[in-house]
């Protein structure tokens, strides 16, 4: 791994991880302060919402300015959201840092993933690439919280004090400045056939090629099973009686598989082809979900988690790889920002589609629909072989 890669993961972890604790103070103090469940979602949404209407003029800014604008003016809308929250932590105030930290975050993420993209020519690297930037996203939902956690209980007179909060959004104000001085002597990469403002094309013009499309729609069923997961679990685990502790740690057994598949991902992806990945994820994740109503134990739903969080580890660096293989190389941005807005769009959407289903057809017919939908959806995927094929073993 080289130094400037380092970096990058470094500042990636920084940033996304600002924008995580800040996510779990805010949530835990608005729910201290009295507030509702529904106004604790509605809080949380905001990070999402953000980053649903950015994405897509994020990745375009990023094309015409490369890695360091961007992440400089987000630096200073990201602390000073968070800061804000820190200086008067009220209802009103933590809604507007969700909004900062949210469109800072995806601003920063979208120019980081494609600098290190477009600094990569061998699609061996590329993977290997991607690989670790998604193993510093996995960190970074362990270091935010975690530390914000820690202060929130530690920094006050008493745990849960206004001054371990404030702590807590002091620290996650202090992550972006270190970001920038992690990026901030880096070299840019020549912004060749960059399209000007006023000349920008449309996002349609990406989903016209059969590749990206199918692409998109590959990592749309892979993302949903993310979704079904992290949101139907519970639900079934509940209805199997397990407690609320043990449910925990099934979710968080597929979250360790995920990252631990990732860090093997750099060591391993000279064997692997990404259109392989993606077909062997979906056809793996159809049959587990077939499977997961059927278990009654906490072990045996224990196994099919973690099975699961390591197929699913594998498809983002895979995805992001024949993303920069087939987008123009004036346009990775965009197609960053469009393949970010999709999956936030999706874990809006998912979760409140699942939840009216299952009322429905049942909580194991949501499994089954959901097995029946990502099984099928393998043929897509199989049609990148072809893709792969075309654009050969360079970007």
């Amino acid at each position: 791994m080289t130094r400037d890669l380092a970096r990058l993961i470094a500042a990636l972890i920084l940033f996304h991880g600002s924008m995580t604790g800040t996510r779990l103070a805010a949530s835990l103090i608005a729910l201290r302060d009295g507030y509702s469940p529904a106004a604790v979602g509605l809080l949380l949404a905001l990070f999402a919402l953000a980053q649903i209407f950015l994405a897509l003029p994020a990745g375009r800014f990023a094309d015409r300015h490369g890695l360091k604008r961007p992440i400089k003016y987000c630096v200073l809308i990201g602390a000073a959201g968070v800061g804000s929250a820190a200086v008067l932590p009220v209802f009103v105030v933590l809604c507007f840092a969700a909004l900062m930290t949210g469109a800072a975050a995806v601003t920063v993420i979208i120019a980081i993933q494609r600098h290190a993209g477009r600094a990569i020519s061998e699609a061996v690297q590329l993977k290997q690439v991607f690989g670790w930037l998604s193993i510093g996203t996995a960190i970074s939902g362990f270091v935010g919280p975690f530390t914000a956690g820690l202060l929130i209980d530690h920094a006050g007179a008493t745990a849960g004090s206004t001054s371990g909060y404030r702590a807590a959004f002091f620290l996650m104000a202090i992550f972006p400045l270190v970001c920038w001085l992690l990026v901030r002597s880096m070299t840019e990469l020549p912004l060749t056939g960059v399209p000007k403002a006023d000349k920008a094309h449309s996002a349609m013009d990406l989903l016209r090629d059969p590749d990206f499309r199918n692409l998109m729609l590959v990592n749309w069923f892979l993302q949903s099973c993310w979704d079904v997961h992290t949101f139907m679990v519970p639900v079934l685990g509940f209805e199997r009686g397990i407690s609320a502790s043990v449910i925990g740690i099934i979710l968080g057994a597929f979250a360790i598989a995920a990252a631990a598949i990732r860090v093997a991902l750099p060591i391993i992806a000279a064997r692997l082809q990404e259109w392989a990945v993606l077909v062997v994820a979906m056809i793996a994740s159809a049959l587990i979900f077939a499977v997961y109503p059927l278990t009654h134990s906490a072990i045996a739903m224990g196994v099919c988690s973690v099975l699961l969080g390591l197929s699913l580890g594998m498809v983002q660096p895979m995805v992001m790889s024949m993303l920069h293989q087939i987008t123009p190389e004036a346009r990775h941005g965009e197609a960053i920002g469009l393949r970010l807005m999709a999956i936030n769009v999706s874990s809006v959407a998912m979760p409140m589609f699942f939840g009216t289903a299952g009322a429905i057809i049942g909580i194991s017919g949501v499994f089954w629909v959901a097995s029946a939908i990502v099984g099928a959806g393998s043929r897509v995927a199989w049609t990148l072989k072809d893709t792969t094929e075309r654009v050969g073993p360079h970007h």
